[in-house]
């Protein structure tokens, strides 16, 4: 598969796993769709690492994937993100931390917790667009 190709498959595969999310929520499978909110993420970053720097790297923690983000990315850029992952750093560990705990540990979300990781996962996706606005718009060439 050429690189375009699986850049835009990552891109829709993220907005089914978020709009799966919200459908989860609306049936009250809060586990569920704090698991679906994560994978969007997870997928949308790693997107926007093949795209802007040509590989996505084999890693799932969201706020190390948005570190390589922002390391890869302008300075401009690098600290809007930055300032994000300061100014959410909870909610970005809550969602990190469902990828576990919704398959494994005995935890189970409720109606607040559902609703406040799909919302950081909606932000997060957003910045995740403006980031690749104001980078390349060709997915970049080199390993992966």
């Amino acid at each position: 598969m050429r690189r375009i190709e699986e850049y835009r498959l990552m891109v829709t595969r993220s907005k089914w796993f978020l709009e799966l999310a919200r459908e989860a929520h609306q049936k009250q499978r809060y586990d569920i769709a704090v698991f679906l909110a994560e994978q969007a993420v997870q997928l949308r970053i790693k997107a926007a690492l093949l795209h802007l720097a040509g590989y996505h790297p084999r890693i799932h923690g969201i706020r190390l994937l948005l570190g390589e983000l922002r390391r890869i990315s302008g300075k401009e850029t690098g600290d809007r993100i930055e300032e994000f992952i300061r100014e959410h750093r909870s909610l970005l560990s809550e969602l990190e931390d469902a990828y576990l705990i919704a398959r494994y540990a005995p935890k189970q979300y409720d109606r607040e917790d559902s609703e406040a990781l799909i919302t950081i996962a909606e932000k997060t996706l957003s910045l995740i667009e403006r980031v690749e606005g104001g980078e390349s718009r060709e997915p970049a060439s080199g390993k992966g």
